[in-house]
């Protein structure tokens, strides 16, 4: 399956819709990027928050890296951001999705687990 693919069935967490019908995520925002001399592949996602004050905008970085972990093979390098200048927050919030460290233990919060899983499942 493709990255646009996984990406566009998640579900917003707060609102009754895919991120895809609600323009959050679209299929121009999301690169593969081959890195020369090795096997691996970097997908570069952005995404675009509803309004530039979404206060769930970490929670739905965090969605779109975790589906991908899961679901695609190790060779893929994941980065996720948001779009420039869609955010009031987005070098914090991107520092904080592409920290493995970051991310690790914000699912070791059972609440935010539980809400990403949500997410990231009922599709």
């Amino acid at each position: 399956m493709q990255p646009q693919d996984l990406c566009k069935g998640i579900r917003d967490p707060e609102k009754p819709a895919t991120l895809e019908e609600l323009n959050i995520i679209q299929e121009e925002n999301i690169h593969l990027i081959p890195i020369s001399n090795t096997t691996c592949i970097i997908i570069e996602v952005f995404f675009v928050p509803t309004v530039p004050h979404c206060h769930l905008a970490t929670v739905i970085g965090l969605c779109l890296t975790v589906k991908l972990q899961e679901c695609l093979p190790k060779k893929y390098k994941i980065r996720v951001k948001i779009k420039e200048g869609s955010h009031d927050s987005e070098l914090e919030i991107n520092k904080q999705l592409n920290d493995k460290e970051r991310v690790s233990a914000a699912m070791e919060n059972p609440s935010l687990s539980e809400l990403v899983n949500t997410c990231i499942h009922d599709t």
